[in-house]
């Protein structure tokens, strides 16, 4: 085997959002492996400031899915499984623990997103597929109402999982030299190197939807950032406990 690969290099580099499942379920033995993979990722001061919600109860992801815009994935997949960032835990062991500070925002989004990438990882070494869903974050009063979420505790993304029913195109990401830095961060990108990025992402846009999506790099992130995101995400936050100081 060669010194700069491996099998686990390779699963992660072939890494593809799977949105289209077959009817097949998990085993126990693999959900298990995946939990277990994903309370294996670091964790900051040792907090564990993570919780997944495993939804199991059919009624329950239907009126899930409808609060992530209806995506017909989250219905689909075999798993569903909603990451939270938690200090509610940390409260009820240690009632006079100090909570609520920015920073413990942070170390809450890191840890979970790691133990997120952990199960997606351990899950595509298994032959399944993923995807994550963000869009738990769109209506999060409703979705802490419906999950039992207590002060807290936010819900950060949801993961798909299941056996892929397709097998999409890899995704280009950026030119190494465009996200990689040495010893300091440069005053300036090359700009060819980004206009051939672009050039990839608007041939792979057009592959993928079979040319009815016309669109470079530069121009979605231009869309994406021309308004703020989720308005609503700061008094939610300070409502469920974080960023209160």
């Amino acid at each position: 085997m060669s010194t700069t690969t491996s099998v686990t290099i390779d699963v992660i580099r072939q890494h593809k959002s799977i949105r289209k499942f077959t009817e097949q379920a998990l085993s126990p033995e693999q959900r298990q492996a995946i939990m277990a993979s994903a309370q294996a990722a670091p964790s900051s001061s040792f907090l564990q400031a993570s919780a997944v919600i495993r939804i199991s109860d059919p009624a329950l992801r239907e009126q899930v899915m409808a609060l992530c815009g209806n995506q017909a994935y989250v219905g689909s997949a075999a798993e569903f499984w909603v990451f939270c960032a938690d200090f509610h835990r940390h409260l009820q062991w240690v009632p006079d623990a100090k909570t609520g500070f920015a920073e413990q925002l942070l170390i809450g989004a890191i840890d979970t997103a790691l133990m997120g990438q952990n199960a997606l990882t351990a899950a595509e070494s298994l032959g399944l597929g993923g995807v994550y869903i963000g869009a738990v974050r769109n209506q999060p009063h409703e979705l802490c109402d419906l999950l039992r979420l207590p002060k807290g505790v936010i819900p950060l993304f949801g993961l798909c999982l299941g056996y892929p029913a397709q097998d999409p195109e890899l995704k280009p990401r950026l030119p190494a030299s465009l996200m990689f830095c040495e010893n300091h961060y440069p005053a300036q990108f090359d700009a060819e190197q980004m206009q051939d990025y672009d050039q990839q992402v608007r041939h792979y846009y057009h592959t993928r939807t079979g040319g009815n999506k016309d669109m470079s790099w530069t121009g979605q992130i231009g869309e994406t950032l021309a308004k703020e995101a989720r308005p609503f995400m700061l008094d939610f936050l300070q409502q469920q406990g974080f960023c209160i100081r």
